[in-house]
């Protein structure tokens, strides 16, 4: 099955649409919620650490999601949380502290996190023909070409922030005006993406199906298999984000221009890994896995080591093209092999590893390298950064040795119900 048979399914095709609106929005309130607590405090300390409160929080809220989207059908899900999410968009503007900004991001991280498995749980069942399960390789193009259009709205939610700051300054708007019309179109950008989402056939698990704990997950092989690779991307990506802007200000003497650049390439690389995913057909899920997560961490040591730009910007692309192709096959991997409310449980664990994980990271990274730049004690001759990327890389190269087939590789459905 190729991209146009994908998208002349019309219930594949609403999802695609919902997805991608969504990821909009998500990426519109992001920038957002950066301008507005700059504005308010001036601290770009404090802005990243917002950030991390949006991505943290899956870790404790985990648990509560699992029980939802094994018990709530899918789509029932997606509605509940764009409609939330609409209304939270719509009162960034009006929230009158930076304590008030926490809450705010605390609940945008934890409404995202149900979206995001329920999303994956419905790829199998609306790619169903004819009553029979998807394959793998229908499974891992769907995958990636949600992923891509995620990644896609990465510059074009920044070119509408942008569009709108600037249309704001040409009117001469002032106070709050500006940042109403950015909630204003992130709120809509939901509400469309729940208008697609209701168009949606009714998906699993079945009505009155039993919901389940998150440590569930823990007992199923499939996601034993993945999660240690998932980490591994999470503290690749996250210790990237940390340190990336002041190793490309100092170090490379880029400026945040350069960095700007730099997340660019990373939309750039998550196309690239799509290709890359397919290319990877013949390794299997589990040896595409671990072959992603293993050049991340190479990648990551090199951008630690050699301080040049000729090798950071391509480093950058190749860093997320495989973090990308470990992503789709871990998705696809339990995908394919849970099933029924098992499977929902498991794509939470997934994303909950991986939200929380790059929060971590990023905090750890930043701790890290504030204190390596306080002491002389540092044995080699590398920027505090730089030797925080390279134990990073180090680290995720190391947990690939933790993916492992399960025994027998055992494809039995998964019914919690």
């Amino acid at each position: 099955m190729g991209i146009r048979d994908l998208l002349n399914r019309p219930a594949f095709r609403r999802l695609l649409v919902a997805q991608s609106v969504a990821s909009f929005g998500d990426w519109l309130g992001t920038f957002a919620l950066v301008a507005l607590v700059l504005e308010r405090t001036g601290s770009a300390t404090a802005a990243g650490g917002v950030l991390v409160l949006r991505l943290l929080p899956s870790a404790l809220a985990a648990p509560l999601v699992a029980r939802v989207v094994t018990r709530w059908r899918h789509r029932g899900v997606l509605m509940t949380a764009n409609l939330v999410r609409a209304g939270l968009a719509a009162a960034l503007p009006f929230l009158p502290s930076l304590w008030w900004l926490c809450g705010w991001a605390v609940a945008l991280g934890v409404v995202g996190l149900m979206f995001l498995p329920a999303r994956d749980a419905a790829v199998p069942v609306l790619l169903r023909h004819r009553g029979e399960e998807p394959g793998g390789r229908t499974l891992q193009l769907a995958n990636g070409v949600t992923m891509a259009l995620s990644c896609a709205m990465i510059p074009i939610g920044a070119g509408a922030f942008g569009a709108l700051v600037f249309l704001s300054d040409l009117l001469a708007w002032t106070g709050r005006d500006h940042l109403v019309a950015v909630s204003a179109l992130d709120a809509a950008a939901y509400l469309i993406s729940l208008v697609a989402v209701r168009g949606l056939p009714r998906l699993g698990p079945r009505r009155g199906a039993r919901g389940a704990g998150l440590l569930a997950a823990l007992r199923f092989p499939a996601v034993g298999a993945v999660l240690p690779a998932v980490a591994a991307v999470s503290l690749g990506l996250g210790s990237l984000f940390a340190v990336g802007a002041p190793f490309v200000r100092d170090v490379l003497r880029a400026g945040f221009a350069g960095f700007g650049a730099l997340v660019a390439l990373l939309g750039v690389g998550a196309f690239a890994g799509v290709l890359g995913a397919r290319l990877c057909r013949g390794a299997g899920l589990i040896g595409q896995i671990r072959l992603g997560a293993a050049a991340q961490g190479l990648v990551i040591i090199a951008m630690g080591a050699l301080a040049s730009t000729a090798w950071w910007f391509p480093g950058t692309v190749l860093l997320a093209a495989a973090a990308t192709a470990t992503l789709i096959g871990g998705i696809t991997y339990l995908q394919e092999t849970l099933a029924g409310p098992g499977r929902a449980l498991g794509l939470t664990a997934l994303h909950a590893v991986l939200r929380s994980g790059w929060a971590v990271a990023a905090a750890a990274a930043s701790a890290a390298a504030d204190a390596l730049g306080r002491t002389s004690l540092v044995p080699v001759d590398v920027a505090p950064a730089g030797l925080v990327l390279i134990v990073a890389g180090l680290a995720v190269f190391c947990g690939t040795f933790l993916v492992r087939r399960p025994d027998g590789e055992d494809r039995a459905v998964t019914d919690l119900g």
